[in-house]
């Protein structure tokens, strides 16, 4: 409508003056003028009617204008409607796309130096993925294992990829050559569940009949250091410190079991809890471990005294916790069977938001190495990024408004789901 009035005044032909008008009147060809005058009287008229229909402010009384007003101001309305679902979107384009596979995804861990991630499948493969905020590239897809993937890791120079799978073999591959560094056949009789990297030269692995292995790379033969059963169903998950004294691990059997390394021994184990224990994470300068089970809850233990829980923290929603990443000393990101990321504050033990969701129950979690973002994978064969670099500025101590309810629902920057006052108040 704007550009029509432009038009129209690029076309505009001043009025003549009376002086003009006058020497006209006067010339032989009268009749020719008195047209051309009376031409140039209709379009001053048309001229002048014009922009009180475009105007937008004009007098309400005038013809035509009240209903072009309405029908503005309704157009206004929809594009800041529009405006405000654009900005919404926009907030969560700080983190990769999302990657979705034709198989089961089983695990996945971050590259610790480059933009890389690894994800291991249903069939014994194992892929890697390089990433930005726009888009995620396959590198190369690698046939490792006869059976399903069970576990992958890199070793923390990240030049070696150590995978497990239920065709009971350990597997060392290079990332760079893909070549085979290292072969363990038949290295559990049973499949192994989980393994974590201990250091430079040494691994440990967990099997699903209870079993603990631990390995020295600078053997020449495929024999573990030790072998120790005293779990009575699957090691799910595995922890140590700096000092890498002792390996604590959790346990199906609902009990967290404690070995001494250096000494090739039980340190100690603890009472069995009545729900199964799913996965471990250390905070506070790796003095608290935090262990979560099947039934949603969270038991903090004080390392050294692994026997019993110093603290117990309720569930959130009576389901499973499957994975656990710590974000930062005191924040801890939980994954489970409601498809939910939730972010948790420790000390003081407050439920922070939601980091993120999935619409199946998630597998997998892990962080890059600089903590800013995390993966997570679902029975959706789906893994979604979540840039997480806010938590370590997040005031942990300023409760939420509302109700429980309302607080359990509460929907953090990264995830994909705006709260709705957050999305109103925007408008």
């Amino acid at each position: 409508m704007h550009l029509d009035s432009g038009k129209l005044t690029d076309n505009f032909v001043p009025e003549n003056d009376s002086s003009n008008s006058s020497d006209m009147s006067e010339n032989s060809d009268s009749d020719d003028m008195s047209t051309s005058s009376s031409s140039d009287s209709d379009t001053d008229m048309e001229i002048n009617k014009e922009p009180s229909n475009l105007n937008i402010n004009v007098d309400p009384s005038a013809a035509g204008s009240s209903s072009q007003t309405i029908t503005l101001n309704e157009d206004e309305e929809e594009d800041e409607t529009v405006k405000a679902i654009i900005r919404s979107k926009e907030l969560h384009r700080s983190h990769p796309p999302t990657i979705t596979l034709d198989e089961f995804i089983v695990d996945i861990c971050f590259h610790p130096n480059e933009d890389m991630i690894a994800v291991a499948n249903i069939v014994g493969d194992v892929m890697l993925y390089k990433y930005t905020n726009e888009d995620t590239n396959l590198v190369t897809s690698m046939e490792l294992h006869l059976k399903a993937c069970r576990d992958i890791e890199f070793s923390h120079d990240g030049k070696i990829l150590f995978s497990t799978a239920k065709d009971l073999c350990i597997m060392l591959t290079d990332v760079e050559t893909e070549k085979l560094v290292r072969l363990y056949e038949n290295a559990h009789e049973q499949p192994v569940y989980t393994m974590t990297i201990l250091g430079e030269h040494t691994f440990a692995t967990g099997d699903d009949d209870g079993v603990v292995k631990l390995w020295d790379l600078r053997q020449k033969d495929t024999t573990p250091i030790f072998s120790l059963k005293k779990m009575e169903d699957y090691v799910s998950a595995m922890i140590t410190n700096s000092e890498n004294k002792y390996l604590v691990c959790a346990s199906g059997d609902g009990s967290l079991t404690t070995f001494n390394m250096a000494a090739k021994k039980l340190h100690v184990q603890s009472e069995e809890y009545e729900e199964e224990l799913l996965c471990l994470g250390l905070f506070k300068s790796e003095t608290k471990i935090l262990a979560a089970g099947s039934k949603g809850k969270m038991y903090v233990f004080n390392w050294g005294e692994f026997g019993l829980h110093s603290d117990e923290f309720p569930s959130l929603t009576k389901k499973a916790l499957n994975c656990m990443i710590p974000i930062t000393e005191n924040i801890v990101i939980t994954g489970g069977e409601d498809g939910i990321l939730r972010a948790t504050s420790l000390f003081p033990h407050r439920h922070l938001g939601i980091v993120g969701q999935h619409n199946f129950p998630i597998e997998a979690l892990d962080v890059n190495g600089d903590g800013s973002l995390i993966a997570s994978s679902s029975h959706n064969n789906d893994i979604k990024f979540w840039n997480v670099k806010y938590l370590e500025t997040l005031n942990t101590f300023e409760p939420k408004k509302g109700g429980k309810q309302k607080q359990l629902k509460h929907n953090l920057p990264s995830s994909k789901v705006d709260n709705a006052s957050d999305f109103f108040a925007d408008l």
